[in-house]
């Protein structure tokens, strides 16, 4: 039974400390801070991503966070992590705690993401106290001493992010070096008595495996009580000094290539009240100020449309000056206008001002300066969005995330053939480790481990884990159709042969592009349903090994389907090996089957000109999802989203009346199901219906127009979770532009530019990338794609984009082990983004407004 708590009092520090004014002030967000300095304590809740804990912002930078108690030295993502418990500001001893537990029982064992944890018992309070000067103490306190076994194993560790540290200095007791810009050796294995967590692996019937994060540990780069970071440079350096015990310098990369440098400190034996203290002491620059940022868009402007530079400044800058606008010419910049911009107001941690140049419409190239600082060159022109936009998503990253397929760019190989032996049906009663999850039975004939034919065709890899699921699939697809109806997308520059199972990029074949990837698409899904009569949940790896593989796709398995009973043999040991192919999970979903009926029913409509049959048995197998999830589905925008896009691709008066009876839940429902009827309003007969949907979307959307003058400076609501707000603002965009396509006398087209503006570079924070890779004068060119470990990009790829480090802070880093910041996805993710693009050239480019 796990103990109370103790209630530890502060303790005096035996650390010497400068006797100084104490600079950093607790305010009123509930962190540390003074200029040039943040110290947050358990803001944020996102461990396993590097986002919570004891969190340093060093000049408006993060670069370490996640201090807090570890049962490793260097831990992974599926590494036990504990359960927050109670947080605690107390302004009367200025000092902010954390009471926190191992196991979390949320976490243990089930739930999205199972982690599977030791048997331990473990409850602590993590205590932070501003000192004099700059620095500030962090104190460990134990309701009980940790168990014998675990003695010089759980450890406190604080994680220095690798990008801000590469070849810079560190110093500790004698010991110096620099920082190495990948991980090295000598490597040791671990010691013999290390405790050891045993993971079921559904896969392996004969038994369980050890934990894979139980690794092989790199010996410490330094060792020892007092460690200067950064000793070479003023905006870094920091000193760690610990009263309690010797701390180790350790890199994590060795055991995980999304490791940080980490701070540790093993917990000693028989402690509890100040089992660990150090003293921390970033350096600070007098008078640091945050540094003026412009925000304009990386590709540019359209001359009749709207233009405005956001400018981000130091919430203390006082000092407003002009900003200039400059035409770029052969004889360098040449002034168009100046102003003074305009307060916008305080929003996260920043002042904001704007300057709006849309009266600017002469073509050409230009760049906006500020207080000593000048944007990056864009370009003002109707052919702004014609070309080197959009197109890099459908001529490179589409086809580079192609499944079962050979895609080639002239001399580069994306991946060879890849996923031959799909699939295997899942086990049943299984809790997959991302998220998949299946009950006592496959819901089809086909049994566990039996293969399922049809899904060695088609689909595309989600993006940086190989997996495949239906909603991505469906997403991309019906996108994809979209931009075909709406746009006339017509494309042609790559060569798709599913005979060959071969794609070239930059080769021309003919077809349009567009409409040969919706047949890949298809080719999965429709796969899925002729075998299993049904679809698929998703398909996906069935090992961790196989999970983090970075690299070409085809090297996650084999392309050999092999019966159950053969496996892939046995290993060194004598323990047989699991199987590599990949498993398919079934569900039983009425609300993602209508989603899937959707994106089936678009699909058939642009399919039956180049493919009739196909588009035929794409359209009844959308008529059968539809007929038997409506009765059971709870989702009203998935049965409105089923019901208007089978009304669309079949002219059925019965799906118009369907979506009459549904009105009170519509009206109910308006952001999320409404757009989805501007389509096809035309073909709906009920004249009362349609009055009374044309008001509730009418207030509706004043509401958007409101949110737009007062959520963010940049039109569109800024409210990221974990991941960035990139995809979500997107799809809203999306959901605008069709919004606007129904009523556009109370919709503003702004609503959905300024979705595209955002993600090409008008959003917060320093970072000011394009979240397109390989689009605009700047883009995300480090990115969370299969490619990650290369510190490389997918062209046209779309990340998630600006985070949001509780409380305040928005932060995009070039580095490409954030997900939550730069991964790739599929269903949306680059789609919408392509949508966005080709609507914004339709309604400014050469063939709109003008």
């Amino acid at each position: 039974m796990k103990t109370r708590f103790l209630i530890a009092l502060a303790a005096s520090s035996a650390l010497a400390t400068p006797v100084l004014a104490q600079n950093l002030k607790l305010n009123d967000k509930g962190y540390f801070t003074t200029p040039g300095l943040d110290v947050m304590v358990f803001n944020d809740y996102y461990p396993e991503g590097h986002q919570t804990g004891v969190t340093i912002i060093q000049h408006g930078k993060r670069v370490a966070a996640n201090g807090d108690i570890r049962l490793e030295p260097s831990p992974g993502q599926w590494s036990a992590m504990p359960k927050t418990v109670t947080r605690n500001v107390d302004r009367a001893t200025n000092t902010i705690s954390q009471t926190l537990t191992f196991p979390n029982p949320e976490a243990n064992r089930k739930g999205f993401n199972p982690v599977f944890y030791p048997n331990i018992d473990v409850n602590y309070k993590v205590r932070v106290t501003p000192l004099a000067g700059n620095s500030f103490r962090i104190n460990v306190d134990l309701d009980k001493p940790i168990p014998a076994e675990w003695v010089g194993k759980i450890g406190f560790n604080f994680e220095l992010l690798p990008i801000h540290y590469w070849g810079k200095s560190f110093l500790m007791d004698g010991q110096s070096g620099i920082f190495p810009r990948q991980p090295n050796g000598p490597v040791v294995a671990p010691a013999a008595d290390a405790p050891k967590v045993e993971v079921p692996v559904p896969v392996q019937p004969n038994g369980p495996v050890t934990d894979l994060n139980t690794e092989p540990e790199g010996v410490a780069l330094a060792t020892g009580r007092k460690l200067v970071v950064a000793a070479d440079d003023d905006q870094q350096r920091m000193t760690f000094q610990s009263s309690s015990g010797a701390m180790e310098l350790i890199d994590g990369r060795l055991n995980h290539n999304n490791g940080w440098f980490i701070v540790r400190e093993p917990i000693p034996a028989g402690k509890t009240t100040n089992a660990l203290e150090w003293v921390v002491t970033p350096h600070v620059q007098p008078n640091w100020k945050y540094e003026p940022v412009i925000q304009v868009s990386q590709v540019g402007y359209a001359p009749n449309q709207p233009k405005k530079a956001v400018f981000e400044l130091d919430p203390s800058d006082a000092n407003v000056g002009p900003a200039t606008l400059y035409r770029l010419t052969e004889n360098g910049r040449e002034q168009v206008m100046q102003g003074v911009p305009q307060q916008w107001g305080d929003f996260l941690r920043y002042k904001y001002r704007t300057l709006d140049f849309s009266n600017v419409t002469q073509p050409g190239m230009y760049v906006v300066s500020y207080g000593g600082k000048s944007s990056h060159p864009f370009k003002i022109g109707a052919d702004v969005y014609s070309r080197h936009v959009w197109q890099p998503t459908l001529e490179v990253f589409l086809p580079a995330q192609m499944c079962h397929m050979r895609v080639h760019q002239k001399y580069r190989v994306w991946h060879a053939h890849d996923h031959l032996d799909d699939a295997l049906m899942a086990p049943t009663n299984l809790n997959h480790f991302d998220g998949y999850a299946s009950g006592p039975s496959t819901l089809t004939k086909y049994k566990p481990y039996e293969l399922v034919p049809g899904l060695d065709a088609g689909g595309w890899h989600d993006a940086g884990d190989y997996d495949m699921r239906v909603e991505s699939q469906i997403g991309t697809m019906w996108l994809l159709a979209k931009m075909v109806e709406e746009f006339g997308l017509d494309y042609d520059a790559t060569t798709i042969d599913q005979k060959r199972k071969l794609v070239e990029i930059h080769t021309p074949d003919g077809k349009n592009d567009a409409v040969q990837q919706l047949e890949h698409g298809l080719l999965s899904v429709m796969g899925g349903y002729r075998s299993m009569g049904r679809l698929y949940r998703g398909i996906i790896e069935p090992t961790h090994r196989q999970y983090v593989m970075l690299g070409q796709a085809e090297n996650q398995s084999d392309n050999v389907w092999r019966k159950p009973v053969e496996g892939l043999g046995k290993d060194a040991s004598g323990n047989p090996i699991p199987f590599d192919d990949r498993w398919v999970f079934t569900e039983d979903n009425p609300n993602r089957e209508l989603y899937a009926a959707a994106g089936l029913a678009a699909s058939a409509r642009v399919m039956k000109a180049s493919n009739p049959a196909f588009a035929a048995e794409t359209l009844a197998a959308a008529r059968d999802l539809t007929a038997k999830a409506m009765p059971r589905g709870k989702s009203v925008q998935n049965k409105v989203f089923a019901l208007a896009e089978l009304l669309h691709a079949t002219g059925d008066q019965a799906y118009a009346r369907q979506i009459v009876a549904m009105e009170k839940d519509i009206l109910g429902n308006i952001e999320d199901s409404a757009w989805r009827l501007a389509p096809v309003l035309g073909q709906i007969r009920d004249a009362g219906f349609k009055r009374r949907l044309d008001a509730a979307v009418a207030a509706y959307q004043a509401t958007v127009k409101q949110s737009a003058r007062t959520d963010s400076p940049y039109g569109v609501p800024y409210k990221p979770d974990i991941w960035g707000a990139g995809w979500t603002i997107q799809e809203r965009g999306v959901r605008q532009y069709f919004f606007h396509k129904g009523w556009p006398q109370h919709t503003d087209p702004q609503s959905w530019v300024s979705a595209l503006n955002f993600v090409l570079g008008v959003h917060p924070g320093e970072n000011t990338n394009s979240f397109v890779s390989g689009v605009g004068a700047k883009s995300a060119t480090v990115a969370y794609g299969t490619n990650r470990a290369d510190f490389s990009y997918i062209p046209g790829g779309v990340i998630s984009g600006t985070a949001l480090i509780r409380p305040d802070l928005p932060e995009l880093k070039e580095w490409p082990f954030f997900w939550q910041q730069t991964e790739y996805v599929m269903g949306g993710g680059e789609t919408n983004y392509m949508f966005l693009a080709l609507a914004a050239d339709r309604l400014y480019g050469k063939g709109g407004a003008q």
